[in-house]
């Protein structure tokens, strides 16, 4: 069962990813959570305190994905592009809730975002030992992520089907000097 921090975070998350930065006041965050309001101000003072957790939330899963990308046995550039599909994951959930955040011009939400894109653009160049190439395949897969994510009502239709999404690995293939 999630701490009583964590369901007050996923429940943060969850409002501002349907609501919006607006209807995620402490009093809607504590009712969604299942705590008195004296219970969220424990593990969190102020609405920013949760917003901080919110980034360290994402810095945290940031940080593991970009382990995965350096290890991932089919190379760095193909997993980055083949997991840039919105699937409502932890990481997912914290990218757009955070994204709500940078459009209401939260500065630690938007210090957050510029970490990571720089964290994920340095493993890219890293693995690929290019910094224009890992520019070029950070675009794709951040260019399928915010398609899936922010076009499509329902981001499970918007995915690839697996002989789309193998062809464009082709061509990702053909830049890193792979194909």
């Amino acid at each position: 069962m999630a701490s009583a921090k964590d369901r007050i975070l996923d429940n943060f998350e969850d409002i501002l990813i349907k609501e919006g930065e607006r209807a995620a006041t402490m009093d809607a965050v504590a009712a969604a959570a299942g705590v008195s309001k004296g219970g969220l101000l424990y593990h969190f003072p102020s609405k920013e305190a949760m917003v901080q957790g919110l980034c360290d939330r994402l810095a945290e899963l940031s940080a593991a994905d970009a382990e995965r990308i350096s290890s991932a046995p089919e190379g760095a550039a193909r997993y980055y592009v083949r997991t840039s599909n919105y699937v409502d994951s932890p990481l997912d959930r914290a990218i757009v809730a955070l994204a709500r955040l940078v459009q209401q011009g939260h500065p630690a939400a938007a210090s957050t975002f510029a970490r990571i894109q720089e964290l994920w653009l340095d493993t890219l160049e890293l693995a690929l030992g290019s910094r224009p190439v890992a520019q070029a395949v950070k675009l794709i897969g951040d260019g399928l992520y915010f398609s899936a994510t922010f076009f499509s009502p329902d981001a499970q239709q918007n995915q690839m089907a697996d002989g789309e999404m193998e062809a464009l690995l082709q061509q990702v293939d053909a830049l890193v000097g792979r194909g």
